[in-house]
């Protein structure tokens, strides 16, 4: 994958030029010192990621952010910064990932293989399909934050939402963590993507397997990948019924 850096230090680019250059897969095409020069080569070299620096004279790597996100063919942004505070900032701006400074290379690592996930044309549709606001605003990935840091989880990945409280939990392929997003939040955000199942609870559809019942006669939803089964409140088992005949 074809990889621009982007910082106004020239220590900072030739640093991450040099970790770049030691990974497989991964090829440095070119570089840049301010967010003029980053949207030019952008356009000239089409790469597929951006390691973007936030704070550079005139326009900063937010803006640049804002810039990429309206072409035609937009490069995965992964921003690299010493400044956490930007990053509600970066993923409102539906970043790809995030590097707080100095940038280790196991984080560089991890940053580029996640993004490497993401199917290139998907990411490009739902930028360009002017026809569904929605789909443009919605997030890729939900963002946490853990002991190692502000950590990405894909949203392919997720399999429930499941509020407690003050705090929400995502169940995912390789565990759960806690958001600071609402229910209420994540269901206007992703629409169509998910289905509630209960006040406190909402599952994505895409790993959403059928309908049983407990030892109660409660009703359950069943979900692939996942060996917990989820209650299911009256007032939601007609439509998740005509849900899963469509699945």
């Amino acid at each position: 994958m074809k990889v621009l850096i982007v910082d106004d230090e020239r220590l900072a680019r030739d640093r991450l030029n040099r970790m770049v250059s030691t990974l497989h897969d991964y090829e440095v095409v070119g570089d840049a010192a301010n967010g003029e020069e980053a949207m030019q080569k952008t356009m000239l070299l089409d790469p597929d990621i951006v390691l973007l620096d936030i704070r550079m004279p005139g326009m900063d790597g937010i803006s640049v952010g804002k810039k990429m996100t309206n072409l035609e063919s937009p490069p995965a942004v992964i921003f690299c910064t010493a400044f956490s505070e930007h990053a509600i900032a970066a993923f409102d701006l539906l970043a790809s990932g995030y590097l707080l400074k100095p940038v280790r290379r196991d984080a560089l690592l991890d940053a580029l293989s996640k993004v490497g996930r993401v199917n290139r044309v998907q990411a490009a549709s739902m930028h360009s399909d002017e026809e569904d606001e929605d789909s443009f605003r919605a997030r890729t990935d939900i963002s946490a934050k853990t002991r190692r840091g502000i950590e990405l989880i894909p949203l392919t990945e997720v399999r429930f939402f499941q509020a407690d409280h003050k705090y929400v939990t995502v169940r995912h392929e390789s565990g759960e963590v806690l958001i600071d997003d609402t229910i209420r939040d994540l269901e206007d955000e992703f629409g169509d993507r998910l289905v509630r199942i209960h006040r406190n609870a909402l599952v994505m559809t895409h790993h959403l397997e059928g309908l049983e019942r407990d030892s109660r006669g409660h009703y359950q939803v069943r979900m692939r990948g996942v060996d917990e089964r989820l209650d299911v409140s009256r007032r939601h088992i007609s439509g998740l019924r005509k849900l899963v005949q469509t699945l």
